[in-house]
């Protein structure tokens, strides 16, 4: 067996660590490198869905900033860092070794410190933003009960009241009355009506426009499965349910997949929080990457959160509604997903198209301009399906709606132009 001689052993060992952290170096940048290339529009499109706060044209340009950032850093790491670090790791290997430790180190104390904390979900608010909630087991949060509290949204001083049941209402004076006909409205803060008065909120509007009770189960950044699991536990209460509406966009779709608060699984299957390492949430939270299989599964069990929806509509003799508002020309990427959620026949849904300029300043939700146009377009859908207004006093209620898409495009004016596809 031939031995190398040993002053060859010797360069070998002595170079072994600088040769290392060349390969590990030159490894990420080619990962750098490789993903910029690999990473185009349509592979953004694919894992990140679209988002409500972030404008689709400041979407592109954070993904263009994100592919030219990781060129660019896989760039000085092969040309500059590589060889640097490695003349570095290679003449002071315990002080790398030493500074590594401390970082891992580091990494772990604040895993510590973090699990202390009380873990909020992605979507949930912190504590003292209005309107207030409260942590639920089965839910993972709702409104705080029989409080009412002023707000400044906007240079505007909004009330948010919510009566025993957590619904919002007018005043704590004026609770929902579970004997009376009521439409029930679920979904998330467009539908709660964040940043607009009671009367300007889409279901008080369509109560008064048919003359009956508008009861507002919504809770802010509910998810489908939230939404589907409220009114799953709130519906048996209302003893004359005539409709009940529900909202649904794209650009809210993502939250469905979040499994950091209790969830529905495949099937309609309630599951708990997943538990991870809370350094790894705060990535989550920061960078909203879906792989395909968990985008595939979230519109799975979305379509199934309203089939069964419409389904406990039914089976209460109510009307089922999808509202979906849109606010500017719909993209491609919102067009495609929402074809592949609502494009069922058994859906009754109903699109809203707005001008983009009606959000409340620096908020993004609807202003009042849009809030009304929502309510119009659910008033004239309803009285096309059910009659309502004529039917409250006898009760009597209708068990199918004509399941034709329709569009209602909004002029500036507030008109309606109604279009059946």
């Amino acid at each position: 067996m031939l031995t190398p001689p040993s002053g060859r052993t010797g360069r070998i060992t002595r170079d072994l660590p600088r040769i290392v952290a060349e390969l590990v170096i030159a490894a990420i940048g080619f990962t750098f490198i490789g993903w910029a290339v690999v990473a185009n529009q349509q592979w953004f499109d694919r894992h990140f869905l679209p988002a409500f706060f972030v404008s689709r044209q400041m979407y592109a340009q954070i993904e263009m900033i994100g592919r030219v950032s990781a060129l660019a850093l896989g760039l000085v790491l092969l040309f500059i860092a590589r060889p640097f670090l490695g003349r570095l790791v290679a003449r002071h290997t315990w002080v790398v070794f030493n500074t590594l430790a401390a970082i891992v180190l580091a990494f772990v104390a604040s895993e510590v410190i973090l699990s202390q904390l009380h873990a909020h979900a992605a979507e949930q608010e912190p504590a003292g933003q209005e309107p207030r909630r409260r942590l639920d087991a089965r839910l993972g949060w709702t409104f705080v009960p029989s409080r009412a509290a002023d707000y400044v949204e906007s240079g505007r001083r909004i009330q948010y009241a919510f009566d025993v049941h957590g619904y919002r209402v007018r005043s704590l004076s004026e609770p929902v009355d579970f004997e009376r006909p009521s439409i029930l409205f679920t979904g998330e803060s467009m539908m709660v009506g964040e940043g607009l008065t009671w009367d300007e909120s889409v279901p008080a509007r369509v109560g008064a426009a048919l003359g009956v009770q508008s009861a507002n189960l919504a809770v802010s950044a509910y998810a489908t499965d939230q939404a589907y699991l409220r009114l799953l536990t709130e519906l048996p209460r209302f003893q004359h349910p005539l409709a009940i509406v529900t909202l649904f966009t794209p650009a809210i779709f993502d939250r469905n997949m979040d499994d950091d608060r209790p969830h529905l699984g495949p099937g309609l299957v309630w599951q708990p929080p997943v538990t991870r390492w809370r350094m790894l949430d705060i990535l989550r939270l920061l960078v909203r990457y879906r792989k395909v299989e968990t985008i595939d599964r979230g519109v799975a069990v979305t379509r199934d959160a309203f089939r069964a929806t419409i389904a406990l509509a039914h089976a209460h003799r109510a009307t089922p509604l999808i509202v979906v508002p849109q606010f500017g020309p719909e993209e491609a990427a919102d067009r495609a997903l929402r074809a592949r959620i609502l494009d069922d026949p058994d859906f009754p849904v109903v699109r809203v198209e707005l001008d983009g300029s009606w959000r409340i300043p620096g908020d993004r939700h609807p202003d009042a301009r849009a809030a009304q146009a929502i309510a119009s377009a659910i008033v004239a859908r309803l009285r096309d399906g059910v009659d309502t207004v004529d039917r409250v006093d006898s009760l009597d209620r209708v068990d199918r709606v004509d399941r034709v898409e329709t569009v209602d495009r909004v002029d500036r004016a507030g008109g309606v132009e109604r279009t059946k596809r």
